[in-house]
């Protein structure tokens, strides 16, 4: 086993895989950033490093900065996480090249296979896996993605190679849309994983989103744990995921998992990994590999009490695995809410700030996975992921109502989160009897259900100091008998989040601004169209002296690893454009100046 090994990633896998290490008798390392120098993944260490500017390009992205903070550390292994540089083959082959360094993951030339998706289609097809109809062969222009219009129909996918969660996919309805469909999603698969090929597949309307959990190790052992599903999504993000699938059949859920394993044995595949599959009217159609951990794998762990990490760290040491495919047994019910920085009621958008209030639950079958403490900054620099919330019990039944009980004592203020879109799902029939698909949340749960759940059970608002400490009490009072827990702001009594409104007097949550499909809700402050989050300027559509009739596009906002685009309210003619491609701006910045 390793003696010490680095984590190239921040926050709560960060911190699960040092926990994984600790538990191994292995040292550990962090790397962060400027605007992660407390976090608490560089807390959690045994030791940390320096690695550049709060920008990710700079310091989680810099390949240069992470080898050298692993030498300077004398670490042996380095584990990639999530995001970042997990999914990037030529870091993975750096770090094989490096001498005394193991690379904790499969290797670079199993990632450069499938993390391209046209080669991974093929690989797929060899080993008699179905795949969704659709090229194998990276597509470069706005023609080509109009003939194969021509030929499969509308809609259409456009995929960025290195891609997924959503990011570097574009819809195409029309052959009008494939001009800045293709140029969108080749500009994100460039910014998010530095490679700007995409691929054009059938866009299935309503799938449900199915993913088996690999493990191989060096010895010939594949085994699949089972499989997770994913449908409940926005934008193409996942946001709660279980397992096991409640879609599927014993005889589909065989096939399934079959198929992976022979997926990643056709690809030489080791270490940890996912398959992920379109499921549709009974039939099931490959997507994607995702070459390295998940950010649900705990659902998995949950009902195989198989440690993923544990076995990633083993497998990587050269071990075997412990358990061969009979032994692997699927036990209970596992859910996982992704407790993000987002207001629900503004489309989903990212809402960074201090956490004046951070308790999560406890409690029989409640896991919380973390890397956060009260007052902590969400930064707007990184995802919006505060927690993960998992729950388990027998049954699914059962675990819905586990869950029902973690949330409602899940309590976060000083920014919204998506915990009261998390307590609406519970309550919501569809969700419930386990018949959502990946189109469900954006096409049919009502923006008034988003905005009522929000004011019920939204983040009470929280009045910050100078020096960003919060100005507000909780306190408790009692009238004709009964106990009150009330949030005090400048004297104006605010209703606890969980209180029950009517009862408590006042009532908290959203701002009743009115949202955009782009996820991102922007006020007229004046003459001018400002944003209303944190982020960096992706494009601007608009010059002056250009006539807007109101409700256009006018600029592209990414914030949390999200584009957001930026609507004009009204119509009128451009006077200004204070803002350029590239730009940082700040909540409240003009970006563009009507007269």
């Amino acid at each position: 086993m390793f003696e010490k090994l680095l984590v190239a990633n921040r926050g709560e896998i960060a911190v699960r895989i040092m926990q994984a290490c600790e538990e191994l008798g292995v040292g550990t390392v962090a790397v962060y950033s400027d605007a992660d120098r407390d976090a608490g993944h560089v807390r959690y260490a045994d030791e940390a490093y320096n690695v550049g500017p709060a920008a990710a390009s700079q310091s989680y992205l810099n390949q240069e900065a992470i080898l050298e903070a692993a030498d300077r550390a004398g670490a042996d292994a380095i584990h990639p996480g999530y995001g970042f540089l997990a999914e990037n083959a030529d870091f993975a082959r750096a770090v094989e090249q490096a001498e005394g360094i193991t690379w904790v993951g499969p290797s670079s030339e199993a990632m450069q296979a499938l993390g391209e998706k046209t080669t991974a289609r093929k690989l797929m097809q060899a080993a008699d896996v179905p795949v969704v109809p659709g090229t194998t062969d990276p597509v470069t222009s706005a023609d080509e993605v109009r003939e194969l219009g021509e030929e499969y129909g509308y809609p259409l996918a456009i995929k960025a190679e290195g891609g997924g969660g959503g990011r570097g996919m574009k819809i195409v309805r029309s052959a009008e849309e494939a001009g800045d469909a293709l140029s969108s999603a080749k500009r994100e698969g460039k910014a998010y994983f530095d490679n700007e090929s995409v691929y054009v597949e059938k866009y299935l309307e309503a799938p449900r989103h199915v993913e088996v959990q690999i493990l191989a190790d060096e010895h010939g052992t594949v085994l699949h744990l089972g499989e997770r599903d994913c449908s409940l999504q926005r934008r193409h993000q996942k946001i709660v995921e279980e397992a096991p699938s409640p879609a599927l059949d014993d005889d589909l859920r065989e096939e399934i998992g079959e198929a992976a394993r022979r997926g990643v044995r056709e690809a030489g595949y080791t270490n940890a990994g996912t398959v992920e599959f379109l499921v549709e009217d009974g039939d099931f159609y490959f997507m994607e590999v995702n070459t390295r951990i998940q950010v649900e794998h705990p659902v998995t762990e949950e009902v195989t009490g198989v440690d993923v990490v544990r076995e990633q760290l083993r497998v990587a040491a050269g071990e075997e695995l412990p358990i061969s495919q009979e032994d692997v047994e699927i036990e209970g019910h596992a859910l996982e809410f992704r407790i993000n920085a987002e207001n629900p009621a503004d489309g989903f958008a990212p809402t960074p700030g201090p956490l004046a209030r951070y308790d999560p639950p406890g409690g029989f079958g409640v896991r919380i996975d973390d890397a956060l403490r009260q007052g902590d900054e969400i930064g707007g620099d990184y995802d919006s992921m505060i927690a993960k919330l998992i729950v388990r019990a027998p049954t699914r039944e059962r675990c819905l109502e586990r869950s029902a009980r973690a949330l409602k004592a899940f309590e976060v203020a000083g920014v919204e989160t998506t915990i009261p879109f998390h307590r609406l799902m519970l309550t919501d029939e569809t969700f419930r009897a386990g018949e959502h698909t990946t189109k469900y949340l954006d096409e049919e749960v009502d923006d008034d259900e988003l905005r009522e759940a929000v004011e019920r059970w939204g983040s009470p608002d929280v009045e910050t100091a100078a020096d960003g400490t919060a100005t507000t009490n909780e306190v408790s009072v009692e009238v004709d008998g009964r106990r009150y827990e009330v949030v005090v702001e400048d004297g104006l009594p605010r209703a606890a989040a969980g209180a029950d409104p009517a009862n408590a007097g006042g009532t908290t949550g959203g701002n009743g601004a009115a949202s955009n499909a782009g996820g991102a809700t922007q006020v007229a402050a004046g003459d001018a169209v400002t944003a209303e989050m944190q982020g960096t300027v992706l494009s601007v559509n608009v010059s002056p002296g250009e006539d807007l009739s109101g409700g256009e596009v006018v600029c592209v906002i990414e914030a949390m690893k999200m584009e957001n685009d930026v609507i004009a309210p009204a119509g009128g003619t451009v006077a200004e454009v204070p803002v350029a491609e590239g730009d940082a701006v700040d909540m409240g910045d003009p970006l563009v100046v009507l007269e």
